[in-house]
């Protein structure tokens, strides 16, 4: 199974590619879909499907984990980055790939095994379960590493 991992935003949108084998998971790439600010948002919602789509391409990924939103202070930041997560949602069914959405707190649960464990936290597991010599940076793509992993945990669950 080759999961991408992705963590949604408007001018960043981290990814992480992992190939599930058995009980191990190698890295195969990881970085970020960037959209340059002061563009027309319309602009920016196609260079993110287009970008996605040449990921997609690369890595023929069998399942897609994106991170559910959560926002509680600027809604319409919020808003801007629900159309971000709406393009990489169809852009995932435009090339048949099956998507499961995760709540942060489930991918510091199924990385962490606390629920409540702060970004470098995350970025440490990360690091330990990948094997990296370093902690990946930058945090967006730190977070979609983990939502691939919690994605490849959650199938090893579901499948005993």
């Amino acid at each position: 199974m080759i999961v991408i991992g992705i963590d949604p935003g408007i001018a960043t949108i981290g990814y992480g590619v992992i190939h599930k084998q058995g009980n191990k998971q190698i890295l195969l790439a990881h970085g970020a879909i960037l959209t340059p600010a002061h563009t027309p948002l319309s602009k920016r919602l196609l260079s993110i499907n287009q970008q996605l789509s040449q990921l997609i391409a690369l890595h023929q990924p069998t399942a897609m984990a994106v991170e559910e939103l959560f926002f509680n202070t600027n809604v319409s930041t919020g808003m801007i980055v629900a159309q971000a997560r709406g393009v990489i949602l169809l852009t995932a069914e435009q090339h048949n790939i099956a998507v499961t959405g995760y709540t942060p707190q489930d991918v510091k649960m199924a990385v962490c095994g606390y629920g409540r464990a702060d970004k470098k936290q995350v970025q440490d597991m990360v690091k330990r379960l990948l094997n990296l010599e370093t902690r990946p940076k930058p945090d967006d793509v730190a977070d979609a590493i983990a939502i691939a992993i919690c994605h490849c945990q959650c199938a090893r669950i579901k499948s005993l």
